[in-house]
């Protein structure tokens, strides 16, 4: 153990896509600050920032249906889907510029172009999601998606769901080309890379075990190596917790006063892996359902289209799992060890409110391969069991609060916790998560360094040219950066990839059980 300790500017906790992002940000911005990362697995997104782990991939709000609400005179409130639009946008006009100045190469190897499309049944939901498109095409954001209900145009946009179908069954779809794959493990690991290039430190098979604040605003982490067990000590002026669900105990430790009445729920996910080359062949875009009534805005059932290593790839679920880790290489204690004196009464008003979502949850866990199969064939009628394989994906864990609306509030989406001094902040909650990881950083970056934003602006614009601007409302900068984004990430020029089956990943997992997790070294 060293009890001489190491003096830095920043300190980034998890080597994730959030880590990633605010380092590459922090880089272009302050090249001379001295950024350290801890990681304690043996490389960069190997958590919920995998491809393996990450389930939502390119979230752009233009095909999933928990983002656009009906409301009680029947009219659809769009908000929340415009507002992820421009986040996104965010992300594209960075990964841009990241691009042109050469800080990463190869776009092709994290983003691809993919239509991204929404599928309903029944006289109801096929009304609902016509009004949803009347309403998202009238908007710039939206700008060339197309509805149909026409089975021969649904047979041309989607035959792999198609075939089979009942003649007389009520279905629609819209769909949109603009829409991309994002492979954020790969790309997580392309920033890693460039911040390396760049001297950061980056330390991996390294636990933050504690931190606490001294008197001057700095933060004190003790640090181990996982496999030696040496303690090392580290100072810093700025601390960013980004890890996943372990950054719940973090911020817990930390003491700071923002952190206090806040708990987690972890879920974890499984999906449904194609293992045959010529049924991945039939389907080329992410394509959204509707939930289920009771169900949670997170298991929003898609059949999903990837591109992994550059080969294809076929998913589909998520169908929801319980585990007490907040992380896939998490403690079976993590769950019970989160609830603090400050947070018990909050964590157990969860527990009351969210009955429906704790019996959700028991029903998923139960259900065997074959009644997962039967939610499938909702998507492909004539599915086979023996061309699909189940494959655990990473841990979410879900904010609980004390809001407005309650004590005791389950949380679904991305939040950032800081303290009020600036001096640390951390990343908590799941989806639209890494889809909109440059404005999540953006936002840390103001609520952390609001005396360096004046100076930093011009840069910020530079690299993200609708930075403090709404694109809805200035259509000609919405086409200006979406040319431009487009053209340097090559997605502009690239047309639908005709594979044969040596460019299609077929992922043969073993089969899972209840508490199994799948040993990813099978998928590569």
């Amino acid at each position: 153990m060293s009890n001489v300790e190491t003096n830095t500017d920043v300190i980034l906790i998890g080597a994730g896509i959030m880590s990633a992002t605010l380092g590459t940000l922090l880089k272009e911005l302050n090249p001379e600050w001295n950024i350290k990362v801890f990681e304690k697995l043996d490389n960069a997104g190997e958590e919920s920032s995998n491809e393996w782990n990450n389930a939502g991939t390119g979230h752009a709000a233009l095909c999933e249906l928990n983002y656009t609400t009906e409301q009680s005179d029947g009219s659809i409130d769009i908000s929340k889907a415009i507002k992820i639009n421009e986040q996104f946008r965010l992300s594209t006009q960075f990964w841009a510029h990241l691009i042109k100045n050469g800080l990463i190469n190869n776009p092709e190897d994290f983003i691809m172009p993919l239509p991204h499309m929404s599928m309903v049944q029944g006289e109801q939901n096929v009304e609902f999601l016509k009004k949803r498109f009347e309403a998202l095409s009238k908007n710039p954001l939206f700008q060339g998606m197309e509805f149909s209900d026409d089975p021969a145009k649904l047979m041309e946009w989607i035959p792999l769901i198609m075939q089979d179908r009942p003649a007389d069954e009520v279905i629609a779809a819209t769909k949109i080309d603009s829409g991309t794959d994002v492979n954020f493990g790969a790309l997580t690991r392309m920033l890693f890379d460039h911040l390396q290039n760049k001297n950061v430190s980056i330390n991996y098979n390294r636990n933050v075990d504690n931190l606490y604040q001294n008197g001057d605003s700095s933060w004190s982490l003790k640090v181990r190596n996982v496999y030696s067990g040496i303690v090392e000590h580290h100072r810093a002026k700025f601390v960013f917790i980004g890890g996943g669900g372990g950054s719940v105990h973090l911020l817990q430790k930390s003491g700071i006063p923002e952190g206090k009445q806040i708990g987690g729920f972890p879920v974890s996910g499984i999906f449904m892996v194609c293992n045959n080359p010529a049924v991945i062949a039939q389907n080329n875009a992410k394509i959204y359902g509707k939930a289920k009534v009771g169900a949670p805005p997170m298991s929003v059932p898609h059949l999903d289209t990837r591109y992994i290593d550059n080969k294809r790839a076929l998913l589909f679920g998520p169908f929801a799992g319980f585990s007490p880790k907040f992380l896939k290489t998490g403690s079976m204690f993590d769950l019970v060890t989160s609830v603090k004196p400050n947070n018990v009464l909050t964590m157990l008003a969860a527990g009351a409110k969210e009955m429906s979502l704790t019996k959700y949850l028991i029903q998923q866990v139960l259900l065997t391969k074959e009644q997962r199969l039967e939610e499938l064939r909702d998507f492909i009628p004539n599915a086979q069991s023996e061309d699909w394989d189940l494959v655990v994906a990473g841990q979410r864990v879900q904010v609980i609060k004390d809001t407005p609306e309650g004590k005791g509030t389950l949380q679904f989406g991305t939040e950032v916790v800081s303290a009020a001094d600036g001096s640390i902040a951390a990343l908590l909650g799941a989806s639209p998560g890494a889809s909109t990881a440059v404005h999540v950083m953006l936002e840390v970056l103001n609520k952390c360094f609001p005396q360096h934003m004046e100076e930093w602006e011009p840069k910020i614009k530079e690299m993200i040219p609708s930075y403090g601007v709404s694109l809805m409302e200035n259509p000609e900068l919405l086409q200006e950066t979406n040319t431009s984004s487009n053209e340097i990430l090559g997605l502009s020029e690239k047309e639908t990839i005709n594979m044969d089956s040596s460019d299609i990943v077929t992922p043969i997992p073993t089969e899972i059980n209840k508490d199994d997790e799948i040993d990813k070294t099978k998928t590569e």
